[in-house]
């Protein structure tokens, strides 16, 4: 198979080739970005012997599993099958014959951040970069030091450009990537930057990489919310929104898309209902049902979004269900709607369950406000991608709810969170949650764990 540029690619590559350091691919899911960037490393690395390259993620098992063991691998093969190399998976980076270097790691690891960052680079590209601090771009920029010559067969050799190369699914426009690359504006004084040249960005979509994506995952891209279709199909920033308690960089930067699971010190089941008996009214609202577990290394984690429309019997089940799949220690449940009648449907359902009822006293937004910080912080992480209750999340403000329906899903998962973090002191249950492996999923579809 003869690898080809796509012509979306192709008019990438004409503006990545320019004058300009600082080069970002943004766009929709599954568009090229990421195939691009490497193929100009490699062929950096090819054509300047002792030069050295870097591949940066925010977290180190994410490169691992999207560029080490996919990307930089197949592209290798399909763009230059003649190539050898060397990887070393004790220091992980790549050499080639001529001496030079590609290094890959994850800004999450401190130690080995450290020991990449003590070396000079003529490369550096930002892998997924709106999940990476403002903060830690300046420090990356420092190392964007090495030089290097470029030597080719019959010129002159001359020294090989720096470039810093970033890609990502736009976030909001709130980001640093957005104030840098669009408005041309630095990110903290807001003021207009002196070189505008030296920035470029090019926008790349899922449908310019047609002849390498199914109609299938097009399709898929087609059906999602309208907010993920704007990010993922269409490849625009959403609008800024100061206000909001929750973003999906947040989400994004903690998702859990592969690997096992620690062990689960406490798994709570919580509940949200609507007060509606009435299986049969599409307009009834959603009973939020959710799954979190606390790890033993002390993050909480969302399993399962198990949100129905239902009766009481029909939602009763889905609890208890859970709760024996899940091993269990407790189910807790809004009560405002229903009262008592919550706690006689989940043991009706499952005699003897334990059960905690909850009372909404505060506002919703003001419930979440808290449980927004622990988002920030990076101790939530989501299992999986949960559109419909990230959507939810995101219309959370510091101003209101901003959603057009009752957020029945997000309603349960605060009161999940709520529950488990005052409460680390269960041992961890029979059920063996470590050997369990993330499962390869649809990438858009809600996670269900069986």
């Amino acid at each position: 198979m003869t690898f080809k540029l796509t012509d979306k690619q192709l008019e990438a590559q004409s503006i990545l080739s320019g004058q300009a350091t600082y080069c970002m691919l943004f766009g929709g899911s599954r568009s090229g970005k990421t195939a691009l960037h490497i193929r100009n490393i490699v062929l950096r690395a090819l054509k300047a012997p002792g030069s050295r390259h870097c591949i940066l993620r925010f977290r180190f098992n994410h490169i691992v599993s999207s560029i080490i063991e996919d990307t930089f691998p197949k592209m290798m093969k399909l763009a230059f099958p003649g190539v050898d190399y060397q990887f070393n998976r004790s220091s992980w980076f790549a050499r080639f014959a001529n001496g030079s270097e590609i290094w890959f790691g994850g800004l999450d690891d401190s130690k080995r951040t450290e020991k990449i960052l003590g070396n000079e680079y003529s490369t550096i590209y930002l892998n997924e970069c709106s999940q990476i601090s403002y903060d830690a771009v300046q420090m990356v920029i420092t190392r964007l030091a090495q030089k290097v010559d470029q030597v080719i067969e019959g010129r002159d050799a001359k020294a090989l450009k720096p470039r810093l190369y970033f890609d990502c699914n736009p976030p909001s426009k709130l980001h640093w990537s957005y104030r840098m690359f669009h408005d041309k504006a630095d990110y903290e004084s807001k003021k207009p930057i002196p070189n505008p040249e030296n920035f470029v960005a090019v926008k790349m979509n899922p449908a310019d990489n047609a002849a390498n994506v199914s109609a299938e995952y097009l399709e898929t891209l087609k059906s999602l919310p309208a907010r993920y279709r704007k990010r993922f199909l269409e490849g625009e920033y959403a609008d800024a929104n100061p206000d909001a308690l929750f973003t999906d960089e947040n989400f994004d930067t903690w998702r859990i898309t592969d690997g096992a699971l620690p062990d689960f010190t406490r798994i709570i089941i919580s509940v949200d209902p609507s007060g509606s008996e009435d299986v049969n009214n599409a307009a009834n609202d959603c009973i939020g049902i959710c799954v979190v577990g606390l790890g033993d290394d002390g993050y909480a984690y969302l399993l399962e979004d198990l949100t129905i429309k239902g009766s009481p019997e029909k939602w009763g089940r889905v609890v208890a269900q859970a709760f024996d799949r899940h091993g269990a220690d407790l189910v807790v449940g809004e009560t405002n709607y229903g009262g008592a009648m919550v706690r006689s449907v989940i043991q009706s359902c499952r005699p003897n369950t334990p059960f905690q009822a909850v009372s909404a006293s505060r506002g919703k937004c003001v419930r979440a406000e808290p449980i927004s910080v622990l988002y920030e912080q990076g101790k939530v992480r989501h299992v999986g991608r949960f559109n419909e209750l990230e959507e939810e999340l995101c219309s959370f403000s510091t101003k209101g709810y901003l959603g057009d329906k009752s957020p029945n899903r997000a309603d349960a998962l605060v009161w999940a969170i709520t529950a488990l973090f005052p409460g680390m002191v269960n041992a961890k249950k029979a059920i063996d949650h470590k050997a369990l492996v993330v499962p390869t999923v649809n990438h858009f579809g809600n996670r269900r764990l069986s």
